[in-house]
């Protein structure tokens, strides 16, 4: 089967977006780790808007500075009140800062339990921003045992110089992918010797402009790529800028951490763990497991709001850096392993 899978650098717009939105959680939690936050990024050609509520006893923190590191000489419009009192009368006992169903999802394809077409695609893009950091993208499609295609296009990237560097990374794929079986990935090899995939490098043309000055980007646009790729579903809503009592973050996590704790319990080929909460409600509405296909009893996890923060220490200014490459299969982060 045929498998695609995107991959975008951290100077892409909405990534830009995602990481001034994550960069202002951890700067609240740094000073008061019970901060409330949910904000959102738009920006492009000159401008970034913040909008948003925050709930702190942080003082107003330098929401400037944040977005000139990672954005540039921009001009900021800021629009952040405070949380809703009816939303925080639930939140305030315990319960769910609103509604949703999260999908967690675990596979044994790779070491880092993510599907290998979005290791691939994730790998090709960290290799390729490590020479030219600027906004990028990639694309790898795989077929189960070889790669079909690849497509990269990069700013200030050279046509002749960017197909090197991704032929490069295909020669070398062993140094950047973790396949659990490291023989498995022996065929794209092969491949590559003997007959090479399709290549699409800036397909486009050459480009020199990106970023904002390009486009716009929003906060929390990229979900597929956040998440496990497109071939796996997507439950809530967007992770970056809210704090971990919104559970489509801090429950999406947790689902993750469950998946991978039954995958390796049954040493599975793959699991999904669905989490559904009601706003204000603390206890979870459906919490439900499916080894390779088959449901399992779901047991031995506080799945409360409050619980899941304290299980996967989620008060602690680590945000920033989930928003640059996917929020799954780094092994850094507590839910992750």
């Amino acid at each position: 089967m045929l498998k695609t899978a995107e991959s975008v650098s951290p100077k892409h717009p909405d990534k830009i977006c995602d990481q001034i939105s994550d960069a202002i959680l951890d700067a609240y939690l740094k000073k008061d780790e019970n901060s409330r936050v949910a904000v959102d990024v738009a920006g492009g050609h000159g401008k970034v808007f913040i909008t948003g509520e925050v709930s702190s006893k942080a003082e107003k923190i330098d929401v400037s500075s944040i977005v000139e590191r990672l954005a540039g000489d921009v001009e900021i419009v800021e629009n952040i009140s405070k949380q809703s009192p009816e939303i925080a009368q639930g939140v305030d006992i315990g319960g769910a800062g609103d509604q949703g169903i999260m999908i967690g999802y675990a596979t044994d394809e790779t070491n880092n339990y993510i599907p290998l077409e979005v290791a691939l695609s994730r790998s090709l893009n960290e290799y390729l921003y490590k020479i030219w950091p600027y906004d990028g993208k990639t694309q790898v499609s795989f077929n189960g045992s070889s790669i079909d295609s690849i497509v990269a296009s990069f700013q200030n990237a050279p046509k002749t110089d960017l197909e090197l560097a991704v032929k490069d990374w295909a020669r070398n794929l062993r140094k950047f992918v973790e396949p659990k079986d490291s023989t498995s990935l022996y065929p794209c090899f092969r491949k590559w010797i003997n007959s090479n995939p399709d290549l699409y490098i800036n397909p486009a043309g050459d480009w020199n402009i990106g970023g904002f000055d390009a486009d716009a980007g929003l906060t929390g646009r990229k979900l597929a790529i956040d998440n496990y790729g497109p071939f796996i579903p997507v439950g809530g809503g967007a992770f970056s800028g809210k704090d971990a009592t919104k559970v489509d973050r801090s429950a999406a996590y947790m689902a993750r951490k469950i998946a991978i704790d039954y995958l390796k319990r049954f040493q599975a080929k793959k699991v999904f763990v669905y989490l559904a909460y009601s706003i204000g409600e603390k206890d979870a509405l459906q919490s439900t497991v499916f080894v390779d296909g088959e449901e399992k009893v779901l047991e031995g996890y506080d799945l409360t709001p409050n619980g899941i923060i304290e299980y996967l220490d989620l008060k602690k200014p680590i945000f920033e850096e989930t928003a640059r490459y996917g929020h799954f299969g780094h092994k850094k982060f507590s839910w992750d392993n």
